[in-house]
Parts: C-alpha cells; sequence; structure tokens
C-alpha cells in the first residue's frame, strides 16, 4: 500500500493547489503532441479539484533543456492538448515563477480554473533542487499534490523541494501507480512471471536480483539475454553483449537455481548479418551462432517456449521488447509475446519506454491491466528502492 496521504486525505476545497504532472510528452516538428496518454492519465486529479473548487496550478517538465529557455521545449502543446481532453481553459504562462504569476493567482483566477507554468527545466534550479527556487514554486500555493509518477524517482525541487513548505499528497496517478507496483513484489498471485528485455543488463542489473525474490519464472529476451548466454558458454557472435557483466550473469543464473526460480533464455535467434532493417537473416539454435552474425529478435521456438510459460501465470510484468521490433524483419518476438501477454487471464503489468511504443504500435495497451507511466521509476520501485517523490509526501 502506499502509506501517504492522498489528495482525498486532505481538504482541497477553494484552495491553491500546485499540481506536479508529467507532460514530457512526445512533439513532431510542428511542435504538436503525438501522444496525449500522459495528459490523460492526469484528468481524473485535475477534475476532482475542478469540483472541489480549487484554483489549479499545474507544473511539468518537458525534454532537457538543461537550465535554459529553449522554444524547442515550451509547454504550450501541452496546455492546448489538455484544453482539448478537458474541455476548459487552460491559461499558459511564459514564466516558472514571477510576482504577476502569484499576483494572477491571488487576485485574478477563478475558482476551479487552471493554469501551467513553464517548463521547470528551463531554470537549473528545478534538477539542483535548489531551496530558493522551491520556495518560489510553493509560494503560489496553499497545498501540493505530487501526480507525476514518472518523475518520483527524482529528486527536484518541483518533485521533493516544494513539499517542506507545503502539506503535500499523491494524486489518483501517483497513488494508483505506486499500489499496483508495490503489489507485484508483496502479494502477487502467483505463478508470478517477469518478462525482460531491452538492449542494456547494466539497467536492469538491481530490478532483477530483486526480482529473483519474488518472481517463479524469469524470462529475458533482447540485447540482454546474450550477456547471460554467453555466460553459459554460448557463441554470440556479434551480438550486443556487455563482457564486464558476465560475472552478474554468472552470479544471477545460480541465484534462480537457488531460489527455484525457473530462469528462461532464447533457445533460438533470428540473426542478422548487419545491423540493418533488410540485412540478410536467418534463424538459428542459440548453440550454433555465426561468428559474424549479430542475434536482432528471438526466433519461433523462443516464442513459443515464452508463451507456455505465459500461458500458466496468474501475473505477469514486462519490461523491455525482445527484439528490434521498430523493423518489420524483426519485430516478431515482440509482437508475438505482448499478444499472449494481453490475452492471458492474468494480472499483467506493463513499464518503460519501448514497452509502451510496443503496446502502442500493436494497439494492446488497453488489452493491459495496468500500463506504467514511468519507466525509471517503476524500474526503481522494483529494485526495492524508496522513491524520493513518494517517500516526501505525508504520511498517513
Amino acid at each position: 500500500m502506499l502509506g501517504k496521504k492522498t489528495i482525498e486525505d486532505i481538504d482541497v476545497r477553494r484552495k491553491r493547489a500546485l499540481v506536479r504532472v508529467d507532460y514530457n510528452v512526445p512533439l513532431d516538428s510542428e511542435g504538436n503532441v503525438t501522444d496525449n496518454t500522459r495528459i490523460k492519465l492526469s484528468l481524473s486529479t485535475i477534475k476532482y479539484l475542478i469540483d472541489k473548487e480549487a484554483k489549479i496550478i499545474l507544473m511539468s517538465h518537458l525534454g532537457r533543456p538543461k537550465g535554459k529557455v529553449n522554444e524547442k521545449f515550451k509547454l504550450d502543446p501541452a496546455a492546448k492538448e489538455l484544453e482539448k481532453l478537458i474541455s476548459k481553459k487552460v491559461k499558459k504562462f511564459d514564466e516558472i515563477f514571477s510576482p504577476d504569476i502569484k499576483k494572477y493567482i491571488n487576485d485574478r483566477m477563478d475558482f476551479g480554473d487552471i493554469v501551467l507554468l513553464e517548463n521547470l527545466r528551463f531554470d537549473i534550479g528545478e534538477k539542483s533542487n535548489d531551496r530558493q527556487f522551491a520556495k518560489s514554486l510553493a509560494s503560489l500555493a496553499d497545498i501540493f499534490v505530487n501526480d507525476a509518477f514518472g518523475a518520483a524517482h527524482r529528486a527536484h525541487a518541483s518533485v521533493v523541494g516544494v513539499t517542506e513548505f507545503l502539506p503535500s499528497v499523491a494524486g489518483f496517478l501517483m497513488k494508483k501507480e505506486v499500489e499496483i507496483l508495490t503489489s507485484l513484489l508483496e502479494s502477487p498471485s502467483r505463478p508470478f512471471i517477469a518478462v525482460l528485455g531491452g538492449s542494456k543488463v547494466s539497467g536492469k542489473i538491481k530490478v532483477i536480483r530483486n526480482l529473483l525474490g519474488k518472481v517463479d519464472s524469469l524470462m529475458l529476451g533482447g540485447g540482454m539475454s546474450y550477456t547471460f548466454l554467453k555466460a553459459k558458454g554460448y557463441e554470440v557472435g556479434k551480438s550486443i553483449c556487455e563482457d564486464e557483466q558476465m560475472s552478474y550473469a554468472r552470479e544471477m543464473l545460480k541465484l534462480a537455481e537457488k531460489n527455484n526460480v525457473n530462469f528462461i533464455l532464447p533457445v533460438d535467434i533470428v540473426a542478422a548479418k548487419e545491423y540493418d532493417s533488410d540485412s540478410d537473416r536467418k534463424v538459428v539454435s542459440v548453440q550454433s551462432i555465426p561468428v559474424d552474425w549479430m542475434g536482432l529478435d528471438i526466433g519461433k521456438k523462443s516464442i513459443e517456449l515464452f508463451n507456455k510459460e505465459i500461458s500458466k501465470a496468474e501475473t505477469i510484468f514486462w519490461n523491455g521488447p525482445v527484439g528490434v521490433f521498430e523493423w518489420k524483419n524483426f519485430e516478431n518476438g515482440t509482437r508475438s509475446i505482448a499478444k499472449a501477454i494481453a490475452e492471458s487471464q492474468a494480472i499483467t503489468v506493463a513499464g518503460g519506454g519501448d514497452t509502451l511504443a510496443a503496446l502502442k504500435k500493436y494497439n494492446l495497451s488497453s488489452k493491459f491491466c495496468h500500463v506504467s507511466s514511468g519507466g525509471g521509476a517503476s524500474m526503481e520501485l522494483l529494485e526495492g528502492k524508496e522513491l524520493p517523490g513518494v517517500a516526501s509526501l505525508m504520511d498517513k
């Protein structure tokens, strides 16, 4: 459980509510939002505050402007998209904080109205958790609501700093994310399996170690699987492989055995001559990967092996594609695994940017019980870490 106060635990009626949202959304070359999922996820908290006649002061980051104003990263497109979704005017400021903004909120803003501050990362004080910057943000409001799960693993001014100055609670999205992901670790329906993919082992070291104490089966695909295959003595050719993680891979294989976890690796792969979408390719056993070829997807036998395990599960967590799914010739593994999980009767949870992109590509997002909005935050939570953005909220 969350163990922190939420927006429903305090009186927000006719209060000035400073709300941290995650509007770090993709934009096209014309500055239009191409995926409004994160904005949609903020609506339940915003609508609740509108119903309570609060003054709603939204703040978010977008991209990596490195502490400088950058037209490319202004939040105007997010404000326009929010207006469309909520059918209500959103006043967007061109600054993060100023006396004029404060005066507008106090004197001119009506209860139930919404304003959006400019990109927080235009100020270097955001990422450095500058106390004065946080104090300025907090001075705009009576309460702070953190609904940006995607930023909850960052000890930034708008996430942690402001909690020193205001009563601070979780929004509905934050509550849902933390409770669902925590329940995976604390009380999953069994069998509980995790499917991990992506290119690097190094980015998931702590997650793998923690999950090996929680799951019944762990399946690895994608680039990260070749480090484990090499650790088991297989030739992996020119496939992605982190030789410096070899001892860790061997240690995890032993830990899986010790914990009686079924550790499943691919048994065949789609190998390519070059890293190219139209490269020559062939399906080979993991025992016979040519030295000058590379693995870019899992093969048919691996898909069958993975899917058989998926069909037995009661709880499934998936993070990371099992091949280069962006290319048609190497997407079959990821598409098949995604479809099998979506069609299973299990409690299904997905997280991570590439995973979400795959679900969107195959129109499967709605088939999952929960799709996490925060890749980095979800992985840190599954590592067993306490997230700064959650820890700093008021205890129940």
